[in-house]
């Protein structure tokens, strides 16, 4: 088993040696074990570690979707569940059919935050949730899909706050870190005393492609595309944003692990959650999508026969981790630089791929 950490190790110190990417962690569990804690590159001038949180843009949503469903599984809610049976105001505008389930196939009609919300309120967290609510919808709940970028985690860590009386941050920790030994790897709010530790992103210097905010925009500038900038702000860093977060690659892995080992939800859920839920044409980039309740379904780069069952989002500037119930294998990767593609996370899941098939 010594060969797939040392290919990937090998592989991650490349990457960096060339200047392709300044930090790397990759992080794999299989049926329980960790079989793969890899890191490359510094941080502050240190050797990064496996416990550098890195901010991860919409890797975070990974989070976010586990705690709906721990939701779920305690009993707090279901899928079917309307949003106005805890939020009655959410339900003007013809969003009253609303459902858990609408909120984690992205299929609410709320993709992009209202026009007043910027990055300035995007810590407000009453302001944010009170626009959300009086919004009016781009299409009738269930209608179509659209990628949510932000208003995704609001979505659900409002139903969070309202069915357990608790943010989502401190459910984070109650339910997921402490638990399962990974204080300090997970978060949404960072706390002002762990900010040191965290790692300081940069930016790719080469020209990004067209995004979701070129031409006829659903989402602003700011919700489609990754910034270093954002994601080193204290006051964004600090703020509890659901839909985007701070993680270590093996924070993400075993949370994930955990999920699929039945920690964390029974087997009968964990089957309905990496079902297909929804399927079509992505009204936000035009691209088709296949949801599960909560993740995008299959493996980036992957075709379907490869990956069918695999869930995980990947996040805005390469960072990507995902669960494959039927390999048993809990995957994340986090990274300093932002890129423009997930060429990184395509290389390594490409090695990953090829030593499972070498072991089956």
């Amino acid at each position: 088993m010594t060969e797939l950490p040392d290919q990937i190790q090998r592989h991650l110190d490349t990457l960096v040696e060339t200047g392709a990417e300044t930090g790397l962690q990759v992080a794999v569990y299989r049926d329980g074990a960790l079989i793969v804690d890899a890191v490359a590159g510094t941080v502050h001038g240190q050797p990064i570690t496996s416990g550098t949180p890195i901010f991860s843009f919409s890797t975070g949503k990974n989070v976010a979707a586990t705690l709906a469903h721990l939701l779920v599984a305690r009993g707090f809610l279901g899928y079917d569940s309307p949003v106005t049976d805890l939020w009655p105001e959410f339900g003007v505008h013809g969003k009253a059919p609303t459902t858990l389930r609408h909120v984690l196939t992205h299929t609410t009609g709320l993709p992009a935050l209202p026009r007043e919300i910027t990055p300035r309120e995007l810590p407000d967290w009453d302001r944010v949730c009170s626009s959300l609510a009086a919004a009016e919808p781009r299409w009738p709940p269930g209608a179509a899909l659209g990628y949510h970028s932000y208003t995704f985690g609001f979505l659900v860590g409002e139903l969070a706050r309202r069915a357990t009386g608790r943010r989502t941050g401190d459910l984070l920790r109650e339910w997921l870190t402490e638990p399962l030994g990974i204080e300090g790897q997970l978060y949404f709010a960072v706390p002002k005393e762990a900010l040191p530790a965290l790692a300081r992103l940069d930016q790719q210097a080469q020209h990004w492609p067209a995004g979701p905010d070129d031409g006829d925009a659903i989402l602003a500038p700011w919700e489609g595309r990754p910034s270093a900038e954002f994601g080193n702000s204290e006051e964004i860093l600090r703020a509890d944003v659901p839909s985007v977060g701070s993680a270590t690659a093996h924070g993400l892995a075993a949370m994930f692990d955990a999920v699929l080992r039945g920690e964390l939800v029974e087997s009968a859920q964990l089957a309905e959650l990496s079902a297909l839920a929804f399927e079509g044409t992505d009204q936000v980039f035009g691209t088709p999508a296949r949801m599960a309740l909560g993740f995008p379904l299959g493996r980036i780069g992957a075709p379907p026969e490869e990956s069918s069952g695999a869930f995980g989002w990947p996040g805005g500037g390469g960072s990507y981790a995902y669960a494959d119930p039927a390999r048993g294998v809990a995957f994340a990767l986090t990274k300093t630089r932002l890129t423009p593609n997930f060429d990184t996370a395509l290389s390594v899941t490409s090695i990953l791929a090829g030593h499972l098939a070498g072991t089956r």
